[in-house]
């Protein structure tokens, strides 16, 4: 079964210029062109159009998306790792929502407002299970303790360190440093030293983790809001430096 191309377009929301743009810069090829010059999509290609769009509701740009595609070969793989986003951020909306709900009621009836209340769905622990699943629950249930033990000023600085770290490593690879230079191994350092906080960091969890910020979409997005490219240069300079520096 194939689809036409203006009929892609039409139920995917988008419009056939778009589609040929993704032909031509080899993110979308059509199964096959007819005749008449007319494209058209086979199910390979709806599957893999389906984790672009995916892809670019989190924020990534063409380049990123190409990368991320070219580091996910099993397409069914991708896409639990796509569903797990996906229920994940369905699940946190929904307790938003209830809270605001909730935070409406009682402000129109005058109620008093309780903080467990009006601020679920904003915790770090949508993390738990994730956390949990990767490292342990030992892991999680330290650095849950360490993040509950900070205070409201520390929590801040903690997050605007690693937005500083990340603004520098774009700002490197923009510059055109190579993941081996003295600039990125000495943002690396810091980098290591922020996760140091909450965790002891080893060879492999350090290559493992520099891994994940290019093959999970949402880390890359993250970070490649600093630059096109941006997780992958971080992901680099993050083995450099484990297998210059450290052991299992």
């Amino acid at each position: 079964m194939e689809w036409s191309i203006q009929d892609i377009a039409r139920l995917a929301g988008t419009t056939s210029r778009t589609l040929r743009h993704y032909g031509a810069v080899g993110l979308l090829e059509p199964s096959r062109v007819g005749r008449n010059g007319y494209r058209y999509y086979d199910q390979d290609c709806l599957l893999r159009l389906q984790r672009i769009l995916l892809l670019r509701e989190l924020g990534l740009g063409l380049p990123a998306i190409a990368q991320v595609l070219e580091g996910q070969r099993d397409p069914v793989a991708a896409l639990r790792t796509h569903l797990r986003v996906l229920e994940q951020e369905r699940d946190r909306i929904g307790r938003q929502i209830e809270s605001v709900k909730t935070t409406i009621r009682k402000t129109q009836r005058g109620e008093r407002l309780m903080a467990e209340e009006v601020l679920d769905g904003f915790d770090h622990t949508r993390y738990e299970q994730e956390v949990t699943e990767r490292w342990g629950r030992e892991a999680y249930e330290r650095g849950d303790r360490w993040w509950r033990s900070l205070t409201a000023e520390q929590r801040t600085e903690f997050q605007q360190r690693q937005v500083a770290i990340a603004e520098d490593f774009g700002r490197a690879h923009q510059s055109g440093s190579a993941a081996d230079s003295e600039e990125a191994q000495q943002i690396t350092e810091r980098h290591v030293e922020w996760l140091s906080a909450t965790t002891t960091p080893t060879k492999g969890y350090l290559i493992g983790l520099g891994e994940m910020y290019v093959s999970d979409p949402r880390f890359t997005a993250n970070y490649d809001r600093y630059g096109e490219g941006t997780a992958a240069f971080i992901r680099d300079a993050m083995k450099v430096y484990a297998e210059r520096h450290m052991t299992d």
